[in-house]
């Protein structure tokens, strides 16, 4: 499969992860198929949202995604959502809604996605599009955006899927996002990273001298952590060579994802 972060043909790049998205989305609808009205009403892992947040989020989040798939087709700056305020409504709205109805949502506004995006032509795949926080990123990368929605908000339910279930692509894809967004990043204690799974390795924060911990486990394991999905749970943590009996307790607090 092609490389996620290194396109080179558009097209059969977006067509690769739509497939991921498709194979996702599967195990998403499986998982929302399983909860009854009192499992969607409980708590998700996410703080002040229950499992209904989470899954009216995913539906309105699809819908989202048309809306550039459009733009991109059509050449337009179709915004991703009315406003901000109007994202949020769409999520209190959803959320009490009883379990057949969630997943009736979720399946129709994957269908719509898939739809939107089996529309654009090659060149399509090229253009511009706006992110809601206001950055612009090219369309092919619409598909990957709608994976790390279905991937993280999966494990987000509390519903039995965890890390442990991510597909590899996505995790080595987002173990090397992650890292990279945190390489250099200010008031971060330096930490090597090795995933002892697929030999993938970087280097989080900043320290004169080298890194002063060495975080080794699987892929899937490290992204958790530098997701905020996991307290680093299967993870081994050396400083000088040395693995520390509780190295959960010395890892360091990562700033918020944004």
């Amino acid at each position: 499969m092609t490389d996620p972060q290194n396109p080179a043909a558009p097209g059969t790049l977006a067509d690769e992860r739509l497939r991921l998205v498709a194979v996702s989305t599967g195990h998403l609808l499986h998982t929302a198929g399983t909860l009854d009205e009192k499992a969607v009403a409980a708590p998700s892992a996410l703080p002040g949202w229950t499992r209904g947040h989470v899954l009216a989020h995913l539906a309105r989040n699809a819908d989202s995604l048309v809306n550039l798939l459009n733009g991109a087709r059509t050449g337009t700056d179709i915004p991703q959502y009315a406003s901000d305020e109007a994202r949020d409504q769409g999520i209190e709205d959803g959320a009490g809604r009883p379990p057949g109805v969630q997943l009736d949502d979720l399946v129709t506004t994957d269908r719509g996605f898939t739809e939107a995006a089996a529309l654009l032509p090659e060149e399509a795949w090229t253009a511009e599009v706006r992110h809601r926080s206001g950055y612009v990123f090219p369309a092919f990368d619409i598909p990957w955006k709608r994976l790390m929605e279905v991937e993280y908000h999966h494990v987000d339910l509390d519903a039995g899927y965890s890390p442990a279930h991510w597909p590899e692509v996505f995790a080595v894809a987002e173990f090397g996002r992650l890292s990279a967004r945190l390489a250099g990043a200010e008031g971060l204690p330096a930490v090597e990273l090795v995933a002892d799974d697929t030999e993938d390795r970087a280097v989080i924060g900043t320290a004169d001298g080298g890194p002063g911990l060495t975080v080794e486990g699987p892929v899937r394991a490290l992204t958790a952590w530098l997701s905020g999905r996991s307290d680093g749970d299967g993870l081994q943590v050396h400083r000088g060579g040395v693995q520390l009996t509780d190295g959960r307790a010395a890892l360091p607090a990562l700033p918020p994802l944004g």
